[in-house]
């Protein structure tokens, strides 16, 4: 009896892992309750694979940089970087889920929304799909559309920012 039950045990660790594979997730938690006292807890994750792309650096060979341009330039890298973080904007619509988002209702219609467009509160921003449930995406506060920061068939984690309304 214990060896089945092993045995099962591993064979859905392992389809875990090809749910976990084949959509593209990072990390997946599962409780199996078998009795009052008898349980498996199960976290399978794995690390992005995709190792960071090398960062190029051209080093000019010509005169050095004069020391005031050379203290401008990181307080100049600085604003852009924190400006840009999408996540931190207060406009920003995140992933209530991890899923695959879809920009239209259905293949081949108009996307629900386009950047500059014009939406009020509770309408469909997007889809998020997760375990064959189509997820409608509504939009927090009536705005404008300032950014989609996500594709049509792209994945997504939980708190992803997806879109900017202000």
């Amino acid at each position: 009896m214990t060896d089945t039950k092993h045995e099962a045990d591993v064979a859905f660790i392992k389809a875990l892992a090809e749910l976990l594979r084949d959509n593209d997730l990072t990390e997946l938690q599962v409780k199996r309750e078998y009795g009052e006292e008898d349980s498996l807890n199960v976290r399978v994750s794995r690390m992005n694979q995709a190792a960071p792309a090398p960062v190029q650096v051209a080093v000019p060979t010509a005169a050095p940089v004069a020391p005031a341009a050379a203290a401008a330039a990181p307080a100049a890298a600085e604003a852009p970087a924190a400006a840009e973080d999408p996540a931190s904007h207060p406009g920003a619509v995140t992933s209530p889920m991890v899923g695959t988002v879809y920009m239209q209702p259905e293949p081949g219609a108009p996307s629900f929304i386009s950047v500059g467009a014009s939406v009020s509160e509770g309408d469909t921003l997007l889809i998020v799909e997760a375990m064959k449930t189509m997820n409608h995406i509504h939009a927090p506060k009536s705005g404008t559309i300032k950014r989609i920061l996500v594709g049509d068939g792209d994945a997504v984690e939980f708190g992803t920012p997806l879109v900017i309304v202000e």
